[in-house]
């Protein structure tokens, strides 16, 4: 009897949190709703337990059902706010700070991923000035599903587009939001869903990806909690046996002020150590070099840049670790204590890993020391030494499988919780993981536009989405190139209703996937939703071909979206084009602007059939744009 009121709270209590009314961590404080469109107010309960949703003096009434969902509702509302909702069931929820407005989802890989922080050289002055409290992103965590949809996400809140809040925003849907804000006056809700190095299929339903047998047959067999268990369990084919560290194996450490070097060389930098007398090797490489700072420099906040380095590395100075960072993309930016640097000799270590192709440090990149108003130069003939020699092995298993990047498991996680939030389009920036399989990507992606919409039940929703811009070496020849038949397919979507393509041919960067200048490509998909979402008559696009016609030894080319008028936008002749005959053997084209028409021809080709503008990995100079600034889609006829 003593024991027994204890058990009954215990029970009560386990009655009563059961019996909570609960929201998906998307309905939230300082949400972003769609603005002249009923919207979705949605949660769980206790199973027919009774739910009322308070807004703008009215309520709104239901039950949840023998599941315990439950969804209210409500009605278009003007933009505006900040508004209060109060859901009650058994419990009460208040809900405030609540704006009305456009609500984009924006969803893609690293591109779109890669934050305003990243970029925090490049748009200083943006962060620093940074007062759009009507701008806010809800950022959605990484986290994928092999088994099914998920009903709700982990976590995650509401952020304005101000001050520090800004860093973590997607800077390619920050420009774009901000331009729509700009112009509109109207709050702009960004959700943001998006992971590096995924594919595209990886964010697409099972649903929607039923026509395509070999990916729906990986679903099924991902779902098989003992095919994943095992293989998790498989060894990794190519895996590199690693030997110890040299550097780090030693009485003393390579870094360390107290080692005397002994057999270093010179190596320049920036440069990679294949180009400089080492062949072929992955492992550990350490970099060395003294510096004289001055008294100016000292006891004051310091960085250090250290361009892009591939793959990973860990910088000292003075014996002391300063940064690190464990894959190749992100610029080095490492933060020097303020009392680290000394007047006069100070050194700088620099510890390399490299698992596959060149390693070493990226050029035309920055790398330099500063503090203050001066400045110390980082380029140049460094000493080397390798520290540790990866030894190639095969195990004829090959490795697990990286849950992120499957078919559906992105859309199970990410996209299917947020289904029922209403929205005002969706903001697409993918590519590079589908590069290996340009092909397929024609059908892949109207596949995904198809599915999302029929998803949100929003009708044809506006899809806009960034073509590739150029990555990787130039190529002075014609050639052929994946991520020139990639673009292609990506252009080919615009046959789906309702689409748009914002072309970044030009704003790519030859030695960085991760191109810096975001803002040009939020500009150009907020242009596209300017006319494809908001109706405006303006000119939207660059210069997409449209057909061609041979005459004589001439190939004369049609554009649409010419805007006011073909143009070379360097006022030189129009570069990229190239033309051949039926065999296909393409050679560099002389091209000329006559209206909206391009006339192509070598005089050394007398019957010519087909056509190719800026088809390349990365185009070294694609100069046709129309005269609103906008640059035309690479394009091809030899289809």
């Amino acid at each position: 009897m003593k024991i027994f009121p204890t058990i009954m709270l215990l029970w009560l209590t386990a009655f009563s949190t059961a019996a909570q009314v609960k929201l998906p961590k998307l309905i939230s404080d300082s949400m972003v709703l769609q603005r002249d469109s009923k919207v979705n107010v949605w949660g769980w309960a206790t199973a027919n337990e009774k739910v009322i949703v308070k807004f703008n003096n009215k309520s709104y009434k239901t039950k949840a059902d023998d599941s315990g969902k439950w969804r209210v509702v409500l009605p278009a509302t003007n933009a505006g706010g900040p508004h209060t909702i109060i859901i009650t069931g058994k419990n009460k929820i208040t809900l405030k700070e609540i704006l009305f407005g456009d609500v984009w989802f924006c969803s893609g890989q690293s591109n779109m991923v890669h934050q305003m922080n990243i970029h925090d050289v490049t748009y200083a002055k943006e962060i620093a000035e940074a007062n759009y409290p009507q701008i806010r992103q809800f950022l959605i965590p990484t986290l994928s599903n092999l088994k099914g949809p998920q009903n709700d996400l982990p976590a995650g809140s509401w952020k304005p587009a101000v001050g520090e809040d800004l860093r973590p925003f997607s800077a390619v849907a920050y420009f774009f939001a901000k331009k729509l804000f700009e112009r509109y006056k109207v709050p702009i809700g960004i959700i943001n869903a998006s992971v590096g190095g995924t594919p595209i299929e990886s964010w697409t339903s099972e649903q929607g990806l039923k026509d395509f047998s070999t990916l729906t047959a990986t679903i099924q067999k991902n779902k098989d909690t003992a095919y994943i268990s095992a293989q998790k369990n498989r060894p990794q084919v190519n895996t590199s046996r690693q030997q110890s560290d040299m550097g780090l194996s030693g009485k003393t450490k390579w870094y360390e002020l107290s080692y005397i070097p002994k057999g270093w060389r010179n190596i320049a930098i920036p440069g990679y150590w294949e180009d400089q007398g080492i062949k072929d090797l992955n492992g550990v490489v350490w970099y060395r070099k003294e510096i004289d700072v001055p008294e100016s420099m000292t006891g004051k906040p310091a960085k250090v840049f250290l361009g892009r380095i591939v793959d990973a590395d860990i910088l000292f100075i003075n014996g002391k670790q300063v940064g690190a960072t464990t894959y190749q993309y992100p610029q080095r930016r490492y933060t020097v204590p303020d009392d680290l640097l000394k007047t006069g000799k100070n050194l700088v270590v620099v510890k390399v890993i490299n698992t596959f192709g060149k390693g070493g440090f990226v050029p035309d990149k920055p790398y330099y020391l500063f503090a203050g108003n001066d400045t110390i130069d980082l380029k140049g003939y460094w000493q080397y030494k390798v520290g540790e020699v990866f030894i190639p092995r095969s195990n004829a298993g090959g490795g697990g499988i990286a849950a992120q990047n499957q078919p559906a498991a992105l859309y199970n996680a990410m996209i299917s919780p947020v289904t029922n939030f209403t929205i005002k389009g969706f903001l697409w920036y993918q590519g590079e993981s589908n590069a290996g399989r340009p092909e397929e990507y024609a059908k892949l992606q109207p596949a995904q536009i198809i599915d999302w919409r029929n998803k949100w039940k929003q009708g044809e929703l506006p899809f806009l989405y960034a073509q590739l811009p150029g990555f990787m070496d130039y190529n002075y020849l014609p050639a052929e190139s994946q991520w020139a038949t990639l673009r292609e397919s990506q252009l080919k979507s615009l046959s789906v209703p309702n689409t748009g393509m914002a072309v970044t041919i030009d704003l790519g960067e030859w030695n960085d996937i991760h191109p810096d200048n975001k803002k040009d490509v939020g500009e150009r998909l907020a242009l596209l939703a300017e006319k494809i979402a908001y109706g405006e008559n303006i000119v939207y696009s660059g210069p997409l071909f449209e057909s061609s016609k041979i005459e004589s030894n001439k190939i004369i080319i049609t554009f649409k979206n010419t805007g006011s008028g073909l143009t070379s936008n360097d006022g030189e002749e129009l570069s990229e084009f190239a033309i051949a005959g039926a065999d296909k053997k393409f050679f560099w084209a002389k091209a000329k602007i006559e209206g909206d028409k391009i006339i192509v021809w070598n005089e050394e080709i007398k019957d010519p059939v087909y056509v190719r503008y800026a088809w390349a990995d990365n185009p070294v100079n694609p100069n046709l744009y129309n005269k609103e600034g906008l640059p035309a889609s690479p394009f091809r006829t030899d289809q």
